[in-house]
């Protein structure tokens, strides 16, 4: 959390853009993950980049994390993007450029780039590079795939896909937000698994039975909540299917925040606002004191939902981790090691 915090500015606004594959893509990702999530971060980045630099004319930045779950549990491929909303004028090096919208949107305030375009350039240029993967075979076609092992067949199944709508949506800091309300929220995706103790709600009889949002409103609703409850072999299948490949990077950084330009693009950052990290330091040090775990509710803090009375915690047994579950002899029966 320290150095993705690091990366803001508080005198920058910060938009979050979510690319999600579509679901007949995702099948095909579970048996190619290392090779389409990658192409995933590519064509995000790209997307990002090509339309900020034609609709703004700035340097681009991004940083990147991988989410593969939704609130099932079930496989749902796609990426959050933190991207600052300014930087260096492409077109006048010694000027700063600030994301503005276009005439005839010029009532919004808070604007990064069009909706429509983005989504139209997103899916154009993933299914480009999903091509190039099958030419060089790279991708893995078994079983069911194994139809779509050439070139005629490969693009016929594609066809459908190039002509509907992908999902990227762009969200806004709110009007009074500060970056630090981006980094909090980020946390959520670079810690922990895909789903919280909060949302466990039973295990009985060989069933789990967990809360989870149906995705009928937008922004969490509460309210929105239905109780989903699985065989505990099937909660374990599905909470496999978010164990990345061995070695494969859930968070990357790139443009003017990857790890060869970074330290240059701050400074410039810096100059263009007449000003030093010292915001940057305080935001970091107020994001770390209220992602410690010391600082969250722990059970002792737990009160009764109906009385209000503190409920003091009896035990406690620590979680082993996923690591030595499935290397043990209580593994399922259907994951191999290795």
């Amino acid at each position: 959390m320290q150095s993705a915090c690091e990366l803001l500015h508080p005198q920058i606004d910060y938009h979050q853009v979510v690319f999600t594959l579509p679901s007949q893509l995702a099948r095909l990702a579970l048996g190619n993950r290392r090779v389409m999530y990658g192409l995933l971060f590519q064509s995000a980045w790209k997307t990002l980049r090509e339309r900020i630099h034609e609709e703004q004319q700035y340097e681009a930045a991004a940083l990147l994390v991988l989410h593969t779950w939704n609130q099932q549990l079930e496989h749902h491929p796609h990426v959050h993007a933190v991207v600052p909303a300014g930087g260096p004028s492409l077109q006048n090096p010694d000027a700063w450029k600030t994301a503005a919208a276009p005439r005839d949107r010029s009532w919004i305030t808070r604007w990064l780039v069009n909706a429509d375009t983005l989504k139209s350039t997103f899916r154009e240029t993933f299914l480009r590079g999903l091509q190039r993967l099958h030419r060089r075979g790279e991708l893995k076609l078994q079983g069911e795939w194994s139809q779509l092992s050439t070139a005629a067949a490969f693009e016929a199944w594609l066809q459908p896909l190039e002509d509907v709508t992908w999902v990227a949506h762009i969200e806004a800091p709110p009007e009074h937000s500060v970056p630090s309300n981006v980094v909090k929220y980020l946390a959520r995706y670079l810690t922990g698994g895909p789903i919280s103790d909060r949302r466990l709600v039973s295990h009985e009889n060989g069933h789990v039975t967990f809360s989870a949002r149906r995705g009928i409103t937008s922004g969490g609703d509460r309210n929105d909540l239905i109780p989903v409850c699985l065989s505990g072999e099937e909660f374990v299948r599905r909470w496999s299917l978010h164990i990345l490949p061995k070695g494969l990077v859930k968070t990357r950084r790139y443009g003017g925040w990857s790890n060869r330009h970074q330290q240059a693009y701050r400074k410039r950052c810096e100059a263009f606002l007449n000003s030093d990290a010292t915001g940057s330091e305080e935001l970091c040090a107020t994001v770390a004191v209220e992602a410690d775990p010391s600082k969250t509710e722990t059970p002792d803090d737990a009160c009764c939902p109906h009385c209000g009375t503190p409920m003091p915690l009896q035990t406690s047994t620590d979680r082993p981790s996923w690591r030595l579950l499935l290397s043990s002899a209580a593994r399922p029966i259907w994951y191999e090691s290795g």
